[in-house]
C-alpha cells in the first residue's frame, strides 16, 4: 500500500481514538447505541469496538505493538499464521515470531524512527517459513504522542515463486543460449575444417592432375608420333597397348577429377546454343569402331519435333551419353543398342526431353539397382575384375544430371539388358548454334603460320614442336609468361599456346598483360594439365580464346589453330548488366567458306572481296525497288543475295527472311511486315560486311 494512503489511515485512526473534543457534538448510534448514555463511555465503548472489528477484517496477519516492540493487539489471521493463540500473543515480543529477530527489530524502530514502513521484508516462523512484506504505520493520542504502530504482512510466497521460475527460466534461457553460441561455433569450426578438408583435397587432386598429365602428355604425345613412322607389326602392337593403356588411365583420372568438382560444389553448367541433333551424331560417331569390332547394332531414334537450336551445356550432356554408351558397349557382348531421344514437352519459352540408352548386356541385378549410382559400386565384385573401371562413370551422370535440375532412371532385367533413362530441361532460342570446333584432317597448304608455345616443361616443348612442325607450321618456344612477352615485343606471331601453371609469370598473368598492357589481339590458346582449375569463364576473362586440356590431341589441336587462324579474332566480350554476362556473337561464320576452299588463303580473300564489292550495291537495289514498289526488281535481287549468305556464314535465319520478302514480291503485295523485313536484311548486311573487313584484315597478314 502507498505511503499517502497508511498516513491517511493512521489519520483516521488517531481520530477515532480523540474522543475527548468530540464526545458531546458526535453522539453516534453505533453497533446498537441508539439510547442516550454517558457520551464519554459510550464513545469509548463504540470507537473500540469499531477498532477491533478492523483489525480482525485483515485477512493478512497484523500487529499492534507498543514502541518498546510489545504486542498489543492481533487478528485470527495472525494466530494462524503464528500457530500461538492471541492471548499469547498480546504483551510478547514481536520480534519473537521470525526468522531474524536484528531484522524484526529493525522494522519496528523502523517504523517509530519514520513514521512508516513499506514492503519491509521479513520472514515468518511458521510450518512453512512464510515470507511477507510489511506496511505500518505509527497511531497517536490526542496530544499528538506516539503510543503505537500497526503492522500489516502481506503473503508474497506466490510472489517469491513466480520470481524464483522467473530467475530460473532467465537461467535456463541464458543456458541454453550460451549452449546454442557454443553449438553454433561448434558448428562453423566443424564447417570450417570440412571446407579446408575440401579445398585440401581439390588442391592436392589439382597438383596430382598436373603432375600425372603433364608426363602423360608426354608419352601419350610421343606414342602417337611414333606410330606415324614406319614399324614392324611388333613394334606397332606394343606401342598401341601403350597409347590404349595411357588413354585408360587419363579417363580414370577425368572421372576422380569430376568426382572431386562435385565434392566441392565446383561443378558448373553453361547456357550456350547448340545443335542437339549434330551433337548426338558427333558423339555416335565416336563408338563406331568399337560397336563394330563387337558385331552389335546400334539404333537410334530422333524425335523431328525437337526444336534445331537449343540453349545448354553441350559438353556436359555429351559427358553423361558418353559414359552411358561406354557402359552399354562394355557391358554388351551380343544384340544391339538403342539410343532414343523424344521431346515430352515444349512450350514458348523451354522444351522438356527424355534421353535414353538401352542395351541387351548382361542387366543388374534388382538387389544391386539402387547402389549402381553409388560412388565406386559396381553390379557386382567381379564386374571391375572382368569388364574394367572404378564404378564412377554412372555416380558423376546422376551429379550431372540432377545438378541441371533434371532426374535419370534405370530399369534393368538380368541377362537380358538394362536401360538408363534421364530427363532434362532446354531453352529454345533463335541465336545461331555455337559451333563446336570440326575435326579438320591435316592440310600442307596451310604454311606461313607462325606460333609462339609458352610452357615450361622441357618434354612438353619438344612434343609440341613436333606436332607443330608436322602440321607444317614455324614454332619457337619460350620456358614462361615474361620470356613470351619479351619475345612479343621484337617478333610477330599468328598464334599462342599458352600453358597455365608456370615459374616467375603464370599463363593468366602473361595474357592479361599481353591484352591490357601490350594491347595485342592475337589468339591465344591455353594448353594445361589442370582440369580442376581451368574454368572456361576465367580463361576468357583474361582474354584467352580457347583452351585444349593435356595430353594433347593433335588432330582437335590442329582444328582450333585452323579455326582461330582463319577466322577473324575476336576475343569474347562481355557486358555485364542487370541480367547478368552476355557475349557478343558474329554474324559471320567463317567455317563453310574454309572447308569451301580447304582453307586457300588467295581464294577467300577474293571472295572476300567480291562479297564486300557486291553486297552494298545489291543492297541499295533492295531498298529502292522496295520503295518504288518495282516487285519483279526486287524479287530479282533477293534471288542473287541469298547464295552469299551461306557462303558467308551467315545464319539461316536470314534466308528465311529473304525468302519471305520474294514471296511477298511474287504477290505484288504491299505488307506492313515487309518495311521491317527489309530492315533486316539491310542491319545484317552491314554487320557482315564490317566483320568480313575484319577477316580481309586478317587474311592479308
Amino acid at each position: 500500500m502507498k505511503n499517502n494512503t497508511k498516513d491517511k489511515e493512521s489519520v483516521t485512526f488517531n481520530e477515532k481514538l480523540n474522543l475527548k473534543s468530540n464526545l458531546n457534538n458526535n453522539l453516534e448510534h453505533i453497533h446498537g447505541c441508539s439510547f442516550q448514555l454517558d457520551a464519554n463511555n459510550c464513545t469509548l465503548k463504540s470507537e473500540s469496538q469499531y477498532s477491533l472489528s478492523l483489525i480482525e477484517a485483515s485477512r493478512d496477519p497484523l500487529f499492534v505493538i507498543s514502541p518498546e516492540g510489545k504486542i498489543t493487539d492481533t487478528n485470527e489471521a495472525t494466530v494462524q499464521a503464528t500457530d500461538v493463540a492471541k492471548n499469547k500473543l498480546i504483551g510478547s515480543d514481536f520480534i519473537n515470531y521470525f526468522t531474524d529477530k536484528n531484522k524484526a527489530k529493525e522494522s519496528y524502530e523502523a517504523v517509530f524512527s519514520k513514521g512508516f514502513i513499506s514492503d519491509f521484508p521479513l520472514t515468518i516462523k511458521d510450518h512453512k517459513l512464510t515470507d511477507v512484506l510489511f506496511n505500518g504505520s505509527v497511531y497517536k493520542s490526542a496530544d499528538g504522542k506516539i503510543i503505537g504502530a500497526v503492522l500489516v504482512a502481506r503473503d508474497i510466497t506466490e510472489q517469491k515463486r513466480l520470481e524464483r521460475e522467473l530467475t530460473e527460466a532467465k537461467i535456463f534461457a541464458e543456458l541454453a543460449t550460451s549452449i546454442a553460441e557454443d553449438a553454433k561455433l561448434t558448428a562453423e569450426k566443424a564447417k570450417y575444417n570440412a571446407e579446408q578438408a575440401v579445398q585440401s583435397k581439390q588442391q592436392f587432386l589439382s597438383n596430382m592432375s598436373h603432375e600425372i598429365r603433364t608426363p602423360m602428355n608426354a608419352i601419350i604425345g610421343f606414342t602417337k608420333v611414333v606410330l606415324k613412322t614406319d614399324l614392324t607389326a611388333k613394334q606397332k602392337e606394343y606401342l598401341t597397348a601403350i597409347k590404349m593403356s595411357g588413354d585408360a588411365l587419363i579417363v580414370l583420372i577425368n572421372d576422380i577429377l569430376d568426382l572431386a568438382k562435385v565434392d566441392a560444389g565446383k561443378m558448373t553448367f553453361e547456357k550456350i546454343p547448340f545443335k542437339l541433333n549434330l551433337s548426338l551424331k558427333a558423339m555416335l560417331h565416336l563408338f563406331e569402331t568399337k560397336i563394330q569390332e563387337k558385331n552389335l547394332k546400334l539404333i537410334t531414334n530422333y524425335d523431328v519435333n525437337i526444336p534445331d537450336v537449343l540453349v545448354g551445356d553441350p559438353v556436359r550432356l555429351h559427358q553423361i551419353i558418353l559414359n552411358l554408351l561406354s557402359n552399354a558397349i562394355k557391358f554388351t557382348n551380343k544384340g544391339k543398342i538403342t539410343v532414343d531421344i523424344y521431346l515430352l514437352e515444349e512450350t514458348d519459352d523451354a522444351v522438356t526431353i527424355e534421353f535414353s540408352v538401352a542395351d541387351t548386356g548382361i542387366g543388374i541385378k534388382e538387389s544391386k539397382i539402387e547402389k549402381v549410382f553409388e560412388n565406386f559400386q559396381q553390379a557386382t565384385s567381379g564386374t571391375s575384375r572382368i569388364f574394367g573401371g572404378t564404378g564412377l562413370g554412372l555416380a558423376i551422370v546422376k551429379q550431372l544430371v540432377e545438378g541441371q535440375n533434371g532426374n535419370i532412371q534405370v530399369k534393368s532385367t538380368e541377362h537380358i539388358g538394362s536401360t538408363f533413362s534421364f530427363v532434362l530441361n532446354f531453352d529454345k532460342t533463335n541465336a545461331a548454334a555455337v559451333l563446336e570446333p570440326e575435326i579438320l584432317d591435316l592440310n600442307t597448304n596451310v604454311k606461313d603460320i607462325k606460333i609462339l608455345v609458352v610452357e615450361d616443361m622441357e618434354l612438353n616443348q619438344l612434343l609440341m614442336k613436333t606436332l607443330l612442325d608436322d602440321f607444317g607450321f614455324e614454332c619457337e618456344i619460350a620456358a614462361n609468361g615474361k620470356i613470351a612477352i619479351d619475345k612479343l615485343r621484337t617478333t610477330t606471331y599468328d598464334i599462342i599456346l599458352m600453358d597455365l601453371q608456370m615459374p616467375e609469370m603464370n599463363g593468366f598473368d602473361a595474357t592479361l598483360y599481353i591484352r591490357n598492357t601490350m594491347k595485342l589481339t592475337l589468339p591465344i590458346i591455353a594448353l594445361t594439365a589442370d582440369v580442376t582449375t581451368v574454368d572456361v569463364a576465367k580463361c576468357k576473362e583474361v582474354g584467352m580464346n580457347d583452351y585444349i586440356s593435356k595430353p594433347v590431341d593433335e588432330r582437335l589441336l590442329y582444328s582450333k589453330l585452323i579455326s582461330v587462324i582463319k577466322k577473324p579474332v575476336l576475343i569474347i566480350e562481355h557486358q555485364v548488366g542487370k541480367k547478368g554476362v552476355v557475349d557478343k556473337f558474329k554474324y559471320v561464320d567463317m567455317s563453310y567458306l574454309t572447308k569451301l576452299t580447304q582453307s586457300n588463303t588467295k581464294l577467300m580473300t577474293e571472295i572476300i572481296t567480291v562479297y564486300l564489292k557486291q553486297t552494298p550495291e545489291l543492297v541499295a537495289t533492295m531498298k529502292k525497288s522496295f520503295s518504288d514498289q518495282n516487285w519483279d526488281l526486287l524479287g530479282a535481287t533477293i534471288h542473287k543475295m541469298i547464295p552469299s549468305f551461306a557462303i558467308m556464314g551467315i545464319h539461316p535465319e536470314t534466308t528465311l527472311i529473304a525468302q519471305k520478302i520474294q514471296e511477298y514480291a511474287r504477290r505484288l503485295e504491299l505488307s506492313k511486315d515487309l518495311d521491317q523485313l527489309i530492315l533486316n536484311i539491310e542491319n545484317v548486311c552491314l554487320q557482315a560486311c564490317i566483320e568480313l573487313e575484319l577477316e580481309l584484315k586478317n587474311l592479308n597478314k
